[in-house]
């Protein structure tokens, strides 16, 4: 009986010993998964920590990145200079950037378009910025972000708006860009009152800065560049009202030896889209010239090309050709810039007749426009007729007579701006 005893007493024993032994590797492996869980998710807080900082666009000196955008900047005339250095981009914190902006205030708003609201912010030092907030809403989105990111930080010339840094935060992208005092040209070409602080000296610089800015893009950046959507709501005035081409969010880069290409979807604004982008996919530097005259023809008219519902011309373009035609050109003058030299008035019309031609091996090139508004006494051949130009009598008897579509294209989108 002792010896029974004994080894229930030794049983009892082992049982006791397994139980603290698996109690201890139980307590251990839990301990130990509880700190590697800490561990990760130290790791975690810290990383997104690291994602959420940025530098401070409160004290941020800009005048430190200054240098390579005047270096690039003089290279318009010299297409072998310049660009090889790179541009660095300063990543903001969302903190900062909302802090400049006031929480992103009503009172800051500048405006809004297809990408999304601006907002005025100011740093410590007193520079004032535009933040672009990408709109959820947007019809813009990532792509366009990237790429304007992409493309405009390569970029420096003085008729390009410069590209001060970024912002990106979870779901929040924001660009921040110089700020532009005097807005949009559309705010003050279209506006009855404010147009008149474009007279004929205003006007004919913003011509001519538009064109060497388009000039730089399409030739003598290092990247060759076509910006798809040149209008008057993209080119933004500084405080002495020189222009500058802003929003490359539907810019696309050619290769070296790549003269054009076709894309399924359609991007730009009505009124200022090539025929042959806007019914067939295609587009080339020549595209950026349509859009060109079409502007160049607004900014002397003061009219939009898109407001002729009253008359019997379809359009601007209609318009312009129709009393080119007639020998009534320099009627297409907005009054209300003053005095202008009538041979330099219907020079700059001839000039952007020939930019908006429907065929499009017709119309000049960028350099060819730049030496036409400079060589003041070279002659200009005769333009042919431009696109979209049809009178609306003819295009009713057109649409009576034929049903049927031009091809079978689908416009994927547009940014009615």
């Amino acid at each position: 009986m002792q010896e029974i005893s004994y080894e229930i007493d030794c049983m009892n024993s082992g049982n006791k010993m397994k139980l603290w032994v698996i109690i201890t590797v139980s307590v251990s492996l839990s301990v130990l998964l509880s700190g590697s869980f800490l561990c990760c998710r130290m790791q975690i807080l810290n990383q997104k920590g690291k994602k959420d900082s940025g530098v401070d666009l409160l004290s941020f000196d800009f005048n430190l990145s200054s240098n390579a955008s005047d270096n690039e900047s003089n290279t318009t005339n010299n297409p072998r200079k310049g660009g090889e250095k790179e541009v660095e981009l300063p990543l903001f914190s969302f903190a900062s950037v909302s802090k400049a902006t006031d929480s992103f205030s009503e009172c800051n708003k500048l405006g809004e378009g297809g990408f999304g609201p601006v907002y005025k912010g100011i740093s410590l030092g007193g520079l004032e910025v535009a933040v672009k907030r990408l709109s959820k809403r947007s019809g813009q989105g990532l792509e366009e972000f990237r790429n304007e990111i992409t493309l405009i930080a390569k970029l420096q010339h003085r008729n390009l708006v410069r590209l001060l840094g970024c912002c990106i935060k979870e779901d929040e992208n924001l660009l921040i860009y110089e700020y532009m005092p005097n807005k949009s040209l559309d705010f003050f070409l279209f506006d009855p009152n404010k147009k008149e602080m474009l007279d004929w000296g205003t006007r004919i610089r913003i011509i001519e800065g538009i064109a060497q800015g388009l000039l730089y893009l399409h030739q003598y950046s290092r990247l060759r560049i076509i910006h798809r959507d040149m209008k008057a709501s993209n080119i933004l005035l500084d405080g002495e009202m020189n222009p500058k081409i802003s929003d490359f969010g539907m810019a696309r880069i050619f290769g070296g030896n790549e003269v054009q290409a076709n894309t399924k979807r359609i991007v730009g604004t009505y009124g200022y889209m090539a025929p042959e982008y806007a019914l067939e996919g295609l587009f080339s530097v020549k595209s950026d010239v349509f859009s060109f005259g079409v502007l160049l023809l607004e900014i002397l008219s003061g009219k939009k090309n898109t407001g002729f519902y009253n008359t019997d011309s379809l359009n601007l373009l209609g318009f312009a050709w129709e009393l080119w035609n007639t020998d009534r050109a320099l009627e297409l003058k907005d009054p209300s810039m003053g005095d202008s030299s009538s041979s330099t008035l219907l020079r700059y019309i001839n000039i952007g007749l020939l930019c908006v031609q429907e065929n499009r091996n017709d119309r000049p090139t960028m350099s060819n426009v730049v030496s036409m508004i400079s060589n003041e006494l070279s002659p200009l051949p005769r333009p042919k007729h431009p696109a979209f130009s049809t009178s609306r009598n003819t295009a009713r008897n057109t649409d009576s007579s034929q049903n049927c579509s031009v091809n079978g294209l689908t416009v994927s989108m547009l940014e009615p701006r």
